[in-house]
């Protein structure tokens, strides 16, 4: 299987293709709007590769492209990816309730994983997640997240997804709150995102759940983006096998 790398330079991209070299993986081509012209392989740390980052999406031609950018990138490569048959693994995070629909439109013609976190244990987070919620529904929840000073979105899609999961499987109307600030008291329909922002952090969220007498805390923390990386590589031998067309995520791959 031959992949591209939607993102290349930044961060994740990256850590992505050294990931996917490491374990063996056919990197065909890279894009980004910087270091055009720049030896992927290089810029990752692994040496040399021969491919070369390109800015122009539509010269994608491979069976796989793993994507980490910005929302408005995303969807152009994806509506390449539509018209080339081509499948997609998309780990950037902040889609407007627009774009999203769009992602919708798109995987009616190609399957695409869509996941805020490829960290295996946040998925596994998540699906304890869904079981506090059910057995704690009554009880008071708050969502706190803690990323780096560079992050772009905030709340995190992790925490907004951990918010929704709490609201689908507790049974319950709640209304998210980003901040609180006066004299009013929390109200029961309220549930709080907070964010906070600072340093190098990586990542870390957790959810409390605040009943009388008692607390449940559930946290995940990375200290390495190696975890998105290889989680990505893992959806992304996954897909491989997938023909139909539709919007995946994680537990599809993780079969949780």
């Amino acid at each position: 299987m031959g992949i591209a790398v939607h993102g290349a330079a930044g961060r994740m991209g990256r850590l992505v293709i050294k990931n996917a070299i490491e374990d063996g993986l056919n990197v065909v081509q890279a894009f980004d709007i910087v270091r055009v012209g720049e030896d992927a392989g290089e810029i990752a740390g692994v040496g040399k590769i021969g491919v070369q980052i390109s800015n122009n999406v539509e010269e994608l031609l491979c069976d796989a492209v793993i994507d980490f950018s910005v929302p408005s990138a995303t969807i152009r490569l994806l509506e390449v990816c539509a018209k080339k048959d081509v499948k997609a693994v998309v780990g950037t995070t902040g889609f407007s309730e627009d774009q999203k629909r769009r992602i919708e439109e798109l995987s009616e013609s190609i399957p695409i994983v869509l996941s805020p976190n490829f960290s295996i244990g946040v998925n596994i987070f998540w699906r304890a997640l869904e079981t506090l919620a059910e057995k704690l529904s009554d009880y008071d929840v708050e969502v706190l997240e803690l990323h780096h000073r560079f992050k772009r979105d905030a709340p995190s899609g992790t925490a907004m997804k951990a918010a929704e999961i709490v609201k689908e499987k507790s049974g319950r109307d709640f209304r998210f709150i980003f901040g609180r600030e006066g004299e009013s008291p929390r109200s029961d329909d309220e549930l709080g995102i907070f964010a906070i922002r600072g340093g190098d952090v990586v990542g870390e969220h957790t959810v409390f759940f605040i009943g009388f007498g008692e607390r449940i805390e559930l946290s995940h923390r990375a200290w390495s983006r190696e975890a998105f990386a290889k989680g990505a590589i893992k959806a992304v031998r996954w897909i491989q096998n997938i023909s139909k067309p539709g919007l995946y995520s994680m537990k599809d791959v993780l079969d949780i």
